[in-house]
């Protein structure tokens, strides 16, 4: 994922103004305004590391020198440090914790990320980890990068990537042929056309109207090995498969097994747990 560096300055810039407001007044009132200081950012415990771009440009974009010590996507260990800074006591002070809560949560996105990714690939199945768009307003590129980072699929990021027809659709229009008939008709060629569904009888409805995904919601893991089978022995081999829903870290694997395509998880972004890490400031 990319995006220039001037929009992500931006992005930066504005949790920084809500987190400032008028100034420090804990830093003005009791640190000296020249004084120098060294700071490092260190892991304390381990995960794959996200977000050291973000915590690069945050710093820079504030006058501060940075050595990265490990780059997006390294596997660290607890008390290593990441990364060090060097500059102004009071602006290092200002801008810890938008750049700590930025850098955890983007590596907590990514050390859980991957550590599902992981199991899928030892497990040896086709089914990948992907993300939803339950994520905070302001947060979804970054949540998203995350997740990329730690090995999985980010999933549409906007709601005109792809056609995405989910339950409350269905309840305005009443028919889920019609309803991916009508996104064929009145869409681009270059969008793909996914539909939930809630029963099998509905899964093979929509690969009949021509969805190039359907999404098995709650579906339990032997329901969706079941509306596979019944796809394939329909000849609609080429539909991805997804399941969303009841997916947790601990029944991951049973539907993976289910030999679906995707497996969509809301965890990953709207209830993650950072990972644990901190500025430790010494003088330079």
């Amino acid at each position: 994922m990319f995006i220039p560096r001037r929009i992500i300055e931006e992005r930066l810039r504005e949790f920084l103004v809500e987190d400032l407001g008028e100034g420090d007044v804990t830093a003005s009132a009791i640190i000296a305004h020249d004084l120098k200081v060294k700071a490092e950012i260190v892991a304390k415990q381990e995960g794959i590391v996200a977000g050291i771009e973000e915590s690069i440009i945050l710093a820079e974009l504030v006058g501060l020198e940075v050595e990265a010590k490990v780059v997006d996507g390294d596997k660290v260990e607890k008390q290593q440090t990441l990364m060090v800074i060097f500059g102004n006591a009071q602006t290092i002070l200002s801008v810890e914790r938008t750049l700590l809560n930025l850098l955890s949560r983007m590596s907590g996105i990514a050390t859980k990320t991957h550590t599902l990714s992981q199991q899928l690939l030892k497990a040896k199945v086709k089914a990948r980890v992907a993300a939803t768009r339950k994520s905070a307003p302001g947060l979804l590129y970054f949540d998203k990068k995350a997740v990329a980072i730690g090995g999985g699929d980010p999933h549409r990021l906007h709601l005109d990537d792809m056609v995405l027809i989910k339950d409350n659709h269905l309840a305005i229009l009443g028919d889920t042929e019609e309803a991916v008939k009508k996104a064929k008709t009145n869409t681009s060629f270059t969008k793909k056309i996914e539909i939930e569904v809630t029963d099998i009888q509905n899964a093979l409805k929509a690969a009949r109207a021509g969805a190039d995904i359907v999404m098995l919601d709650n579906f339990a893991p032997k329901e969706a090995m079941e509306a596979g089978e019944q796809l394939r022995k329909a000849g609609f081999n080429h539909v991805i498969l997804e399941v969303s829903g009841g997916v947790t870290s601990e029944n991951i694997l049973e539907y993976a097994s289910a030999q679906v395509d995707i497996i969509s998880i809301g965890e990953l972004t709207h209830s993650i747990r950072a990972l644990d890490i901190s500025l430790e400031v010494s003088r330079s």
